[in-house]
C-alpha cells in the first residue's frame, strides 16, 4: 500500500520547468586543444576565451567537455568556454552548456575565425551559413539550428591553392601577431557588449 501510494505521488509530481535567465550568456570560443595548435589562427577563438578570463582575473577549469570560466560584467553572467571536444565536435560541448546553465539559444554567442573575412575585421552577425566552418557545422548540426549568435574574426586567405589547411592551421605571420593584441582586445569587447549592449547596438559600434 505505502509503495503504491508512493508511486502515485510521483506520477502526478509536477516537473518543474526549467528556468531560464535572460542575463546569462554562453560564449563559445572555437579552437583545437594541444601544444601544436597554439598560436595558429584556427585557435582565435580560445585566444579571446583567454584575453576575457585574464583581463577579469579568472582561470579555466575542466568540465563538461571543455575548460570553463565564468565572467561577470555589469548585471550579465558570461559563462566561456574552450570546447576539448576539437574543432569538428565543438557541438557536443555547447549543447552540454546550454542545457547545463539554463541558457537559450538567443543568449549563445560562438566566437570563430574566418576565411572569408580580411585580416583585421571582425563581424557579428545574429545567425547565418556555416560558411565552411566546420566548428558551425557541427553546432548547427547538434542544436538544429542556425539562429544564434557568432562574431567572425577574418584571418583573410593569402594561400596558394590546395593550402587552405596548411594556412589555417598555421601560425600568424609577424605582421599579424603585431596587430592580434588590440584585435583581440575588440573582440573580448564585442562579447562583453553581445550582453551588456546588446546584439543591435554592438554590431553598429564594431562591425567595420
Amino acid at each position: 500500500m505505502i509503495k503504491w501510494l508512493k508511486r502515485l505521488l510521483s506520477i502526478e509530481k509536477p516537473v518543474p520547468e526549467a528556468v531560464y535567465d535572460p542575463k546569462k550568456y554562453l560564449v563559445a570560443g572555437l579552437g583545437n586543444m594541444g601544444a601544436d595548435y597554439e598560436n595558429t589562427r584556427h585557435n582565435i577563438g580560445f585566444d579571446v576565451m583567454d584575453h576575457l578570463a585574464a583581463e577579469n582575473g579568472q582561470t579555466f577549469e575542466s568540465h563538461g567537455h571543455a575548460f570553463y570560466a565564468i565572467l561577470k560584467k555589469e548585471d550579465c553572467t558570461f559563462i566561456l568556454i574552450k570546447p576539448t571536444t576539437f574543432m569538428n565536435r565543438s557541438g557536443k560541448a555547447v549543447r552540454y552548456w546550454m542545457e547545463k546553465e539554463k541558457i537559450e539559444v538567443e543568449n549563445l554567442l560562438v566566437v570563430i575565425d574566418d576565411l572569408n573575412i580580411k585580416f583585421g575585421r571582425l563581424r557579428m552577425r545574429g545567425k547565418g551559413s556555416d560558411g565552411g566552418h566546420n566548428g558551425l557545422k557541427d553546432i548547427n548540426a547538434t542544436l538544429e539550428t542556425k539562429e544564434y549568435t557568432r562574431l567572425r574574426f577574418g584571418i583573410g586567405s593569402e594561400f596558394g591553392q590546395g593550402q587552405q589547411v596548411n594556412y589555417v592551421l598555421g601560425e600568424w605571420s609577424e605582421e599579424e601577431q603585431a596587430d592580434l593584441p588590440s584585435l583581440v582586445k575588440t573582440a573580448a569587447e564585442m562579447v562583453t557588449g553581445f550582453g551588456t549592449m546588446g546584439l543591435a547596438a554592438t554590431m553598429s559600434k564594431f562591425n567595420n
